[in-house]
């Protein structure tokens, strides 16, 4: 048994790789900044301890996780320096960990989440699988011969892994803070490619990935029948989205999923995809679809009343869109209200008039301050720079939350990667203080 710990440990990441080495036996210890954040709890419910940041929790024999956002410099760092004890980053642990099963990274800039959830849930129905998602979820399996994970395109991570499957769900350009343009995150997503072992599930609608070079299979799926999987005849419904599939223009099979827009087709369709090249029946598959419950932060409902909260962590134009697409398809009677908040300055600046044009699809619109990072404090622009951009949108803070009760069975979509939870609690306070003196 190795005793880990890990200096940044309420990380999304660093919390799902602490839960896996946990429950395939290994102690697992961790330190943190004192705000809580939802990726602790799964850390909680095991009963791993959680420390604040100090260089006297290292000690002498064990193995430190550091996570990617905290400098060599960090005392804890130093401390296990001085003590010649091994300091592995968490990207470059994790692509050791994986060769010890049949590994399926899930990577592109939206639906990583989502896909990896749907994935490891589908796939555990068959095989034990051990997974890693990005909501700070992860679960390990002594007898695991799948290993279902995120890959993150940011800062490069992703090719810290060779993996035996790679799924690429759409190149988009996000980060940039760190990417130059969509030619950059594309090269990032081509030396991946390169590292591959058995074969690269891609979709064949996004017009980068058709591009993509690779030494193994490069299997497409999506909407045009030209893909080697494609989703045919698909029903939307307010209960979820049935479609057929064709491989290689045969039919193979019909299935239904309780999700909701285009988005979850193609993630699905993914997922059936290496299913089918795994040899995983289609009763299976179907079996798992219809019991997946979703992930952290993904279309997360909340009903109060007549109401219906959403929990989404869209933070890129693409992404918003999406979500509202889901909503209308769910609740094509009700009134959508948008309760956006920006992440980053850059990602602000870099997307301004896509974000206006994604938003202005809700029936509202309510605008919250930017977020900054732990590397990005401040920027040029406010979110009034935004708000300009969309007719009849608001500012809200929290303590003018009661705007929002002006719109009566209605759904209201807050999204962001920040703390946008702060205003959801906030207007779920509100309604729940009228419904008791209702």
């Amino acid at each position: 048994m190795t005793f880990y710990h890990f200096t940044g440990i309420k990380g999304s990441g660093m919390s799902s790789l602490a839960q896996i080495l946990f429950d395939s036996g290994e102690q697992v210890q961790g330190s943190d900044v004192e705000t809580y954040f939802f990726t602790e709890q799964p850390l909680r419910d095991r009963n791993i301890k959680i420390l604040p940041f100090d260089e006297n929790n290292i000690q002498p024999g064990m193995t430190i996780i550091a996570g990617n956002a905290f400098p060599d410099d960090h005392p804890e760092l130093l401390r296990a320096k001085e003590l010649d004890l091994e300091i592995i980053r968490y990207h470059k642990f994790l692509g050791e960990y994986i060769k010890n099963y049949t590994s399926i990274a899930i990577t592109g800039a939206h639906g990583k989440t989502s896909t990896t959830g749907l994935m490891s849930h589908v796939i555990g129905g068959y095989m034990p699988t051990s997974y890693l998602i990005g909501d700070g979820t992860g679960t390990g399996k002594e007898d695991a011969s799948f290993f279902v994970m995120e890959a993150c395109e940011y800062r490069r991570h992703f090719l810290a892994y060779q993996p035996d499957y790679t799924v690429m769900l759409n190149i988009d350009f996000d980060h940039p803070d760190y990417f130059a343009d969509v030619e950059d995150v594309f090269s990032a997503f081509e030396q991946l490619a390169l590292q591959v072992k058995k074969a690269i599930i891609a979709c064949g609608d996004d017009e980068h990935l058709q591009k993509i070079q690779a030494n193994v299979p490069v299997v497409y799926y999506g909407f045009g029948e030209n893909n080697d999987f494609s989703a045919r005849n698909i029903e939307k419904t307010t209960e979820g989205t049935s479609f057929e599939v064709y491989v290689r223009n045969e039919f193979y099979s019909k299935f239904f999923i309780p999700l909701f827009g285009d988005h979850a087709v193609l993630n699905s369709l993914a997922v059936i995809s290496l299913c089918h090249y795994e040899d995983i029946p289609a009763q299976v598959i179907q079996e798992r679809l219809t019991t997946y419950t979703g992930v952290k932060r993904r279309f997360t409902e909340t009903k109060i009343g007549n109401n219906v909260l959403v929990d989404d962590y869209a933070h890129h134009p693409t992404e918003i869109k999406a979500t509202i697409q889901s909503a209308r398809q769910k609740y094509p009677d009700r009134p959508i209200v948008a309760i956006f908040q920006p992440h980053t300055f850059s990602r602000t600046q870099a997307f301004l008039q896509q974000f206006a044009d994604s938003l202005s699809k809700a029936d509202a619109v309510y605008l919250c301050d930017i977020f900054g990072s732990a590397r990005e404090k401040q920027g040029a622009l406010s979110i009034d720079d935004l708000g300009k951009l969309i007719e009849g949108s608001s500012i809200i803070q929290t303590e003018n939350i009661e705007l929002l009760k002006q719109y009566n069975n209605a759904v209201f979509l807050f999204m962001g990667a920040g703390d946008v939870h702060k205003y959801q609690d906030a207007f779920e306070d509100l309604l729940k203080k009228s419904e008791e003196t209702a």
